[in-house]
């Protein structure tokens, strides 16, 4: 993760165990590329679930967290 003017960078590389995780999966050829879109999407999913503001990078650059002001329950914002 990476902090930027407009929120945080959030980005990963594959490493030894993630390869093994996407070699073995159940027999399946699961390539690189294609883990590091289920794991985008199962992360995005999450965040956003989460109320976080989430857009994707262009050219599998990872994904882009928006700041946000965030008001507590019952309190005003000006």
């Amino acid at each position: 993760m990476t902090e930027v003017s407009t929120g945080a960078l959030v980005s990963w590389t594959a490493s030894d165990g993630f390869t093994a995780l996407s070699r073995d999966q159940a027999g399946h050829a699961t390539s690189h590329d294609s883990m590091r879109v289920i794991v985008q999407a199962a992360v995005t999913g999450l965040l956003v679930q989460l109320g976080h503001t989430v857009t994707e990078m262009p050219a599998g650059g990872g994904l882009m967290v928006l700041t946000k002001a965030v008001c507590p329950p019952g309190s005003k914002s000006n």
